[in-house]
């Protein structure tokens, strides 16, 4: 999937979006495979990555959209993981533009003059950075398309969405956003695990075994000198099916 089979304009951030409720693990090694391609990958957790391409452009001598398959053939094959990835000029276009390409995953490259002409269609709602209050404002002065809203004067967006707000909404909706991709990556983790020998019915049991993981996670952090940010409880049954929670 393309918006545009040109070489005018090389966009230049790609936008990968993982599955919903992806394991941290295989989170981590889709991660592991975006910095095979570009040393510049910001984490968004707990599914999604920027990637800077500017000099991984140079170093495959492949174009954007040519390394966004080569991705998605990567995770598919290594790891079983589909993706969605969006590739644009900014952080906003290639953003929006994985989020319009449907599930399990694909590859969608804008050009960076062709940006302001394929988000203009789009719906506000669908524009990275547009929440559902700030549509619904902007619905109900019949600014209903990302194109209405660029046709707008950014004093009057301001005034329907507030300083700040309007600003980046009017910005966003021409394709304008200077913010870079920052290396991020995801804090380090620590994991442990109790198997159980036979099939486990007595609740009494299972809590005695989940307080002694307690009790070992909190030793290993201590021994790290870390404090957790956020603790997963995994549950994998005999039939094969599992449930996963997480609090921060």
């Amino acid at each position: 999937m393309t918006a545009d089979g040109s070489a005018r304009g090389v966009a230049t951030v790609m936008h990968v979006r993982c599955p919903d409720r992806l394991p941290q693990a295989a989170y981590r090694q889709v991660l592991e495979l975006l910095a095979g391609l570009s040393p510049v990958v910001q984490a968004l957790p707990p599914t999604a990555a920027l990637v800077e391409l500017k000099g991984a452009l140079r170093y495959h001598g492949a174009d954007p959209r040519r390394l966004g398959e080569m991705l998605r053939v990567r995770t598919l094959s290594r790891l079983g993981v589909d993706v969605r990835v969006g590739i644009g000029p900014t952080v906003t276009v290639a953003a929006t533009a994985s989020a319009q390409i449907p599930a399990p995953g694909g590859v969608l490259a804008v050009a960076p003059d062709a940006a302001a002409d394929w988000l203009a269609p789009l719906p506000v709602e669908a524009l990275h950075g547009i929440g559902p209050r700030q549509a619904d404002a902007l619905h109900e002065y019949g600014i209903h398309t990302a194109g209405l809203l660029a046709a707008v004067t950014p004093a009057t967006v301001q005034r329907l969405l507030g300083g700040r707000a309007g600003r980046l909404a009017a910005d966003r909706a021409r394709g304008i956003d200077p913010r870079p991709v920052v290396p991020r990556a995801l804090p380090a983790s620590a994991t442990v695990r109790r198997t159980f020998g036979r099939h486990t019915l007595d609740g009494a049991e299972a809590r005695a075994a989940l307080l002694g993981l307690v009790v070992t996670l909190g030793r290993l952090l201590r021994r790290r000198d870390q404090a957790a940010r956020a603790l997963t409880l995994t549950l994998k049954f005999a039939g094969g099916t599992s449930w996963e929670k997480t609090r921060r």
